[in-house]
């Protein structure tokens, strides 16, 4: 069985799962999927070829009727907000387009966009247009403004010397908020630096060890901090410094939701099915994912929507460059990064991909 000829480039490289469809003895059967509707099936285009399409997938509409529908008007049909069940997992809520193939409607395209990967997806190029913006900002406002500032403050500290105690409270508030400036900066200077991350096998629980053990007897002293890890996951493909920034970050921006202090859970699993589009336009698979947890107030909702945009923060006098530094990383490292926050529990959850095998060349 086989349906007709495919732009083999483009049915590959769509981001959702796709499937062709056709009937055979007297059953809608698959013809042909994509790689993203095996990591939706967890099982090969292979085995899932021949099979019935409306066993495989359990889908909540009258997909009979769709499929009559669309074969008899030859146009396609939506549906919406529809939960889709592969046998494995809990249903997922999609959109379903089925589409003829040709002009005789015998083959369909039968296409499932899971309405959280749409999201998250849409969500990533919002951010990265965001940062983008506020690199260029960040290398005029370093440039421009710390010279001028080293400049206030030694002269205040120059006035000081011939001062009384009172009046030499307000040069060192002077100094003091000059510094405050400074270390801004810094911090500005950082999230514009451009270099791109030195990638290799990295052992994710190493890196998270030490980011922990570095908020440990830091800024999460106050904070109980578990864990619950996944031992078998493969090497992720990533810069450890610059992994060990993010989950410093995360771990401190949880600290600090907390000032009384609280729990932090850092958890690791292992998932297929969400993939992204690659910086030379592949895709990528993102299985390998990072979960840390506080059970803190959650997130303003104001701003939860907007939480990984520079300068957004949600506590007075920060400074809203940490998660946009994160967000930077992880979108170098061709990764995701989510939020999912309530009262009493936020999750942010960063997925990366998995180390590439070793070549002959490189053992």
């Amino acid at each position: 069985m086989s349906g007709p000829p495919i732009p083999g480039a483009i049915f590959a490289a769509l981001p959702m799962p796709a499937f062709t469809t056709g009937s055979v003895g007297g059953k809608e059967r698959i013809l042909d999927c994509n790689s993203a509707a095996e990591q939706f099936c967890s099982a090969s285009a292979v085995m899932l070829r021949g099979e019935p399409a409306f066993d495989r997938l359990a889908i909540d509409a009258p997909m009979d009727e769709a499929v009559d529908r669309a074969r008899n008007n030859r146009a396609p049909i939506f549906i919406n907000d529809c939960e889709v069940c592969t046998g494995d997992r809990p249903p997922v809520l999609c959109s379903v387009q089925i589409a003829p193939m040709n002009d005789e409607a015998e083959t369909l395209l039968l296409l499932i966009t899971p309405r959280d990967i749409a999201g998250r997806l849409g969500r990533t190029s919002v951010l990265k247009g965001a940062a983008k913006s506020a690199i260029g900002m960040a290398d005029m406002l370093a440039h421009e403004i710390k010279n001028p500032l080293a400049g206030i403050a030694g002269a205040a500290q120059l006035l000081s010397m011939g001062l009384n105690a009172a009046d030499r409270e307000l040069t060192d508030l002077i100094v003091a908020e000059t510094r405050r400036i400074v270390k801004l900066l810094d911090q500005v200077e950082h999230f514009g630096d451009q270099r791109p991350p030195e990638r290799r096998p990295v052992n994710i629980h190493d890196v998270l060890e030490r980011a922990r053990r570095s908020a440990e007897v830091g800024f999460g002293a106050h904070m109980r901090i578990t864990d619950d890890y996944d031992p078998s996951l493969p090497e992720v493909w990533a810069d450890p410094d610059q992994l060990q920034q993010v989950f410093l970050n995360l771990l401190k921006n949880a600290s600090e939701a907390q000032p009384k202090g609280g729990t932090i859970r850092i958890h690791t699993y292992f998932e297929r099915g969400l993939q992204v589009s690659g910086l030379d336009g592949r895709r990528v698979a993102l299985p390998i994912h990072v979960q840390i947890i506080d059970d803190g107030p959650g997130l303003p909702p104001a701003i939860a929507e907007n939480i990984f945009e520079p300068f957004v923060s949600g506590r007075e006098n920060g400074t809203g460059l940490g998660l946009a530094l994160v967000s930077k990383i992880i979108g170098a490292h061709e990764g995701w990064i989510e939020v999912k926050s309530r009262p009493g529990q936020t999750v942010f959850e960063v997925s990366l991909p998995v180390a590439p095998a070793p070549t002959k060349e490189s053992r």
